[in-house]
């Protein structure tokens, strides 16, 4: 490939053509996440249309920048570009430039957004294709499979030229849909949640449950290094870290053991919704997956669930455990997900729980002991951090 100096990256978006009356605010808000995510590089400058944004380059390397809007939710392509006037000379040369030192088959997919351009697409096609095989003749064309779709988009003011078009990840860009507490564990299935809530657009924080000393340092660092990861498909992610010890502690002392999952699954809920108020979050979000565990049966999530009028969203319940690790994998969640880290869940697990649980007795059972205050302390004992993509734990900003 010749050694272009790229003027732009033309980014298409994904579902935000649907949006209609929205569609402005959407891609307002596409172009600051994007912006966001390329902070680093102040030579960039991004132009919105309706259609399109455009990233002025000013000399940045698009293919270094690319691997960060990947990342990027509500992108559903976008490529390094030339531009160049509407004359079809031009339009040829440019496209020859744009194959130079390629190898292997292309075809040439003209838009002609620009109905007044006197030459109609096929002419474009042939007239490009035409001069690309007489000045490479170790490139081929293939209408079917090839190698390189080199496109060119003819609009009113200018023509664009590319060849090298990357996929993002389509959805929404995060924060058009408000904001939403994800109970992160630090298994496989909650991250991949969060994952999935923010590309439906919404923004995420994140909420743990601590059960030092039953649980290790090392654990809430595996929580830590989760909550880094995902956090580049945003920026960054708040994690609220909550004592849960003595809250736990009592749920065992007062509680039939059976119960004693369904009960603090409870707490937590309750624990959460109070968190996401303080933070203006809009839902709970967690990685529950129908019938994985015993309070995951439809009955056990009915009575959990009945502790908080706030919205809870679960992603992924109905994957099975094989597809969330397919998309653990591919967010590169899940080879952390595994360390051998016990968290609050799997420390405390009985031997029997029950899975069809009944309200009164649960509700019997927590009439036992006074769990308000035990609540109120975990929340005011709290422990707030700001992770970015680039956090390195030892330098984690307290809020």
């Amino acid at each position: 490939m010749a050694d272009l100096r790229y003027e732009y990256i033309l980014v298409r978006f994904g579902e935000l053509s649907t949006k209609g009356k929205n569609k402005k605010d959407f891609i307002k808000r596409l172009a600051q996440n994007m912006q966001l995510a390329l902070k680093d590089y102040s030579n960039l400058v991004f132009e919105r249309t309706r259609d399109h944004v455009y990233i002025h380059l000013n000399g940045t390397d698009p293919y270094e920048i690319a691997p960060i809007l990947k990342n990027v939710f509500g992108l559903r392509s976008f490529a390094p570009t030339l531009k160049t006037e509407n004359d079809l000379e031009a339009i040829v040369e440019v496209s020859a430039a744009v194959m130079e030192g390629r190898k292997g088959t292309f075809k040439v997919i003209t838009k002609r957004a620009n109905k007044a351009f006197p030459v109609h697409s096929d002419e474009v096609n042939r007239a490009v294709a035409s001069r690309i095989l007489k000045t490479y003749p170790e490139l081929k064309v293939d209408v079917h499979e090839p190698d390189y779709s080199l496109i060119v988009e003819i609009r009113n003011q200018a023509t664009y030229v590319m060849a090298d078009t990357i996929m993002g990840l389509g959805g929404y860009p995060v924060g058009v849909g408000g904001k939403a507490m994800l109970m992160l564990s630090g298994g496989i299935d909650s991250p991949v949640a969060g994952y999935l809530t923010m590309k439906r657009g919404v923004e995420i924080e994140c909420i743990h449950y601590a059960s030092m000393p039953y649980t290790s340092q090392e654990a809430l660092n595996k929580v830590k290094e989760l909550a880094r990861i995902i956090s580049a498909y945003q920026g960054r992610i708040k994690l609220h870290v909550v004592p849960f010890t003595d809250l736990q502690l009592a749920i065992y002392r007062y509680c039939d053991e059976e119960y004693a999952i369904t009960i603090m699954r409870r707490m937590m809920y309750r624990l959460a919704e109070r968190m996401a108020e303080r933070n203006r979050c809009l839902a709970i979000v967690n990685g529950e997956s129908i019938g994985q565990v015993a309070s995951q049966t439809l009955e056990s999530m009915g009575v959990i669930n009945a502790v908080t009028t706030m919205p809870v969203i679960r992603p992924v319940v109905t994957y099975d455990k094989l597809e969330i690790i397919e998309l653990a994998e591919k967010i590169n969640t899940y080879e952390t997900s595994i360390l051998p880290y016990e968290d609050c869940c799997t420390i405390f697990t009985p031997k029997n729980p029950v899975t069809k649980p009944h309200i009164h007795k649960v509700e019997k059972q927590e009439a036992a002991f006074d769990f308000e205050p035990l609540i109120e302390e975990a929340i005011e004992k709290t422990e707030h951090i700001t992770i970015y993509p680039t956090t390195e734990f030892d330098e984690v900003d307290i809020l």
